[in-house]
């Protein structure tokens, strides 16, 4: 009995340590608040971004053309050191410039713009899952609020009655028995309201992560969405979906691009299987037919053997390859669509504005029913049944509610755009 009181006293001072915590230095936020800091301060982001800047400048550095090549040779002893003069003495110099041919440098520029393009439709796809972490992480913050609520609720009025029981059992008017009971039904309301505040913890600290919020600051999330709209929207057939997905959602852009990676990858090795060609002009002072020769110098390799047939061959396979990819991402993106959609069709067919009237009615009659019990129109037994039906409607009633709003969250997700407005 005493290992019981003991474990009963810590778990009510946690409850109260826990729920003063979350009661003081609260930051409340508007979902395009935190977007705004997310934006600015996500570590995962900032690191992103550096990648798509180091693509844009190789697409720079595709651009320029090859440094010339200077070539030197002089002599260093021919009796006596460094000679040189009208009859001793030797200088050769050579200055040669390779030129691409087939617009190499042009076709390798477009290649790292596509690599760059990739980069950063890699970027919006973690911006996109980042930003849809952080808006269920907040949905559920606030979901978990709202069970808060109902053992906030149901824990006060069961602390007055246990309060006043204690007087009633000091004059001899209730028995040990009965103020046990509601102690009891008080403990287990406070000890689940511990296990939220527990699951409150995990995902403030997700929360704090994605904005990088160091403060000791309980994030309290703001939504002007009305749930019983919720209920009623309409939403566009799966193929208008389909097309807004394929249009706004970084992987299926991603796709494409690789895509036509590949394909300008195909002409650019089919560019070099063209020789290049290196120009240039050389002088000899005297160890050609002539003194102080000035020549022209070309040079190409003849590509009679070697004409880049296993890469053009790779670079052919490697199109078929994406094409698949892209045709395969395509049909997935379609299916989470179909998936999604069916989803919040069905919250929707669950949810209903009844629900929401209902839910109201019996907040009602949880107040009758407290009045009922203290004017002794009710046994203790029948009181404390009631408790937990309430408890448990309430609580069923507001995960229909979260899993119409995550599905609603789900369904933009997966379309990549505000279908359903939940801000």
């Amino acid at each position: 009995m005493q290992k019981i009181s003991l474990f009963f006293i810590i778990t009510v001072l946690c409850f109260f340590r826990v729920s003063a915590q979350t009661k003081v230095d609260t930051l409340s936020l508007s979902f395009p608040a935190a977007e705004k800091i997310f934006l600015q301060n996500n570590l995962s982001l900032l690191a992103a971004r550096y990648n798509v800047d180091v693509n844009k400048a190789l697409i720079k550095q595709a651009k320029l053309w090859d440094n010339p090549v200077l070539t030197t040779d002089q002599n260093i002893y021919d009796g006596k050191f460094f000679q040189h003069n009208a009859t001793a003495g030797q200088v050769y110099v050579q200055v040669m410039q390779l030129v691409r041919t087939a617009g190499k440098r042009n076709k390798a520029a477009q290649l790292a713009a596509d690599n760059t393009t990739i980069s950063q439709e890699q970027f919006d796809d973690l911006l996109r899952t980042l930003r849809y972490t952080l808006h269920n992480d907040l949905l559920e913050v606030s979901h978990l609020l709202k069970i808060k609520k109902v053992y906030t609720g149901e824990i006060d009025e069961v602390n007055k009655l246990s309060k006043g029981m204690d007087l009633l059992l000091q004059a001899g008017n209730v028995s040990v028995k009965d103020n046990l009971r509601i102690k009891a039904l008080l403990f287990s309301l406070q000890n689940e309201l511990v296990n939220t505040d527990a699951q409150l913890i995990n995902i403030e600290s997700e929360v704090k992560l994605l904005l990088n919020n160091n403060e000791q600051k309980f994030i309290s999330p703001l939504f002007d969405y009305k749930f019983g709209d919720l209920t009623t929207v309409g939403i566009p057939d799966t193929s208008a979906l389909l097309q807004q997905a394929i249009a706004n959602r970084p992987d299926a852009r991603l796709a494409q691009t690789a895509l036509a990676l590949q394909n300008h990858n195909l002409t650019y090795q089919k560019a070099l299987a063209k020789p290049d060609i290196s120009i240039g002009t050389e002088y000899d002072q005297r160890s050609s037919y002539a003194n102080n020769y000035v020549g022209l110098a070309v040079s190409l390799p003849l590509n009679i053997f070697n004409k880049n047939q296993g890469n053009i061959a790779a670079a052919k396979f490697s199109i078929q390859q994406q094409q698949a990819v892209t045709d395969l991402t395509t049909e997935r993106i379609k299916n989470e669509i179909s998936n999604a959609a069916s989803k919040f069709a069905f919250y929707q067919s669950v949810n209903n504005r009844q629900q929401l009237n209902f839910s109201q009615q019996y907040d009602t009659l949880f107040t009758n029913m407290l009045q009922s019990y203290q004017q002794r129109q009710l046994s203790l037994l029948e009181f404390i049944d009631f408790m937990d039906a309430y408890k448990d409607t309430k609580l069923k009633l507001l995960e229909q509610h979260n899993g119409l709003v995550h599905a609603a969250a789900d369904l933009n997700y997966t379309v990549g755009n505000d279908v359903i407005k939940l801000d």
